[in-house]
């Protein structure tokens, strides 16, 4: 494998996390190298249901540096508007971002002081690594037993692709958040029936979402990662807030959430107490995990099972900054963390290299 060079550091994702730590990073003049794993901008609203509309998700934030321009038809596809948006971003701040790059690992190079990020392009030795891989490609899937046997279709959301291929079908929709309004809100009237399940009971919430209350969910997340536990997704600390998907849903009456069920039997599913449901298909609104396989090497695990973190710094690697982790893997926090986690770097990168611990 070719070194394809030394830099200050690597950025390695380019969805909202990963261009707005690139934007700061530049702004307090380091070196910085952007690789991404897709084919074009976007990151993952490129793999978006085209049945995703801007008027059905809660709220696209401006990049830092650039906003967004006139107003947004609600009918067009997220997949086509955000990342024409993100390639716009890119061209404005003049970004150059490698791609199609997919990063097999980061590793330490203690003689030269570096993390060595190692890719099918190559390998950059960077004093420091901001990782903005995020989750959607990783999808979250259950184990259910009997799920061999059940003989119907399953889908996780990140295949949701629309109703359509639903239509005359009955259908289960397993999870309790936006993901799963989406579906129902589109199932109703196309499927010949839906059952909504979640091992949860919804909590809803009718007050304004605002920043205070944006502010409160993300500390939430965060105090799990400075732990060294797994994230909870921002989302599963918000509750569900009247949204027009939301909202289409109730009207259409699919909301009458059950409790998870027990088993997956041939052809349906099954309660513990031998209530069953026949199904021809589960879609599995069940979420997502940080795509963090590259950095098995560095070790960064605790006995919880996550990685602890310092605001974005990893603990057990303060060259590492993780965004697009825990408290801004979602919109809501993804901007601020950029901008952390470039303050962060240039703490590091300015410190003695006993004391950046």
């Amino acid at each position: 494998m070719n070194r394809a060079g030394a830099t200050d550091v690597v950025v390695i994702g380019a969805g909202q996390a990963g261009l707005s730590s690139a934007y700061f990073l530049r702004r307090f003049g380091l070196a910085t190298v952007v690789l991404d794993a897709e084919d074009g901008p976007g990151g993952a609203w490129r793999h978006r249901s085209p049945s995703l509309t801007m008027g059905k998700i809660h709220s696209i934030f401006d990049l830092p540096g650039v906003k967004q321009r006139g107003d947004v038809d609600p009918s067009a596809r997220a997949a086509e508007v955000v990342p024409a948006y993100y390639a716009a971003y890119e061209r404005e701040i003049g970004l150059d971002v490698l791609r199609p790059v997919k990063v097999a690992s980061v590793s330490r190079d203690e003689d030269a002081g570096r993390l060595v990020v190692a890719s099918d392009a190559g390998e950059w030795a960077a004093r420091a690594v901001v990782n903005a891989t995020g989750t959607w490609r990783k999808p979250y899937w259950p184990f259910y037993p009997g799920a061999a046997g059940f003989g119907g279709r399953q889908v996780h959301y990140a295949a949701y692709r629309g109703a359509a291929e639903f239509a005359g079908q009955r259908v289960v929709v397993v999870g309790g958040g936006a993901s799963a309004m989406h579906v129902l809100s589109e199932l109703a009237g196309v499927a010949a029936g839906t059952v909504w399940v979640t091992r949860r009971p919804p909590v809803w919430r009718d007050d304004e979402f605002g920043e205070e209350a944006r502010r409160d969910a993300v500390a939430l997340v965060e105090a799990r990662v400075r732990a060294g536990l797994p994230p909870q997704s921002v989302v599963s600390v918000t509750g569900l807030g009247y949204t027009p998907v939301v909202l289409e849903a109730m009207a259409k009456g699919v909301l009458d959430r059950r409790p998870m069920f027990a088993r997956m039997v041939p052809g349906g599913v099954e309660w513990a107490d031998g209530r069953r449901e026949d199904a021809d298909a589960i879609v599995w609104a069940t979420g997502f995990r940080s795509a963090l396989d590259h950095l098995a090497p560095l070790r960064l695990r605790e006995p919880g099972g996550g990685i602890k973190i310092d605001g974005t710094r990893a603990v057990r690697e303060p060259r590492l900054q993780l965004v697009g982790y825990g408290p801004s893997a979602s919109t809501i926090g993804a901007n601020r963390a950029g901008r952390a986690a470039a303050l962060s770097v240039r703490r590091v990168l300015s410190a003695p290299l006993a004391s950046v611990s």
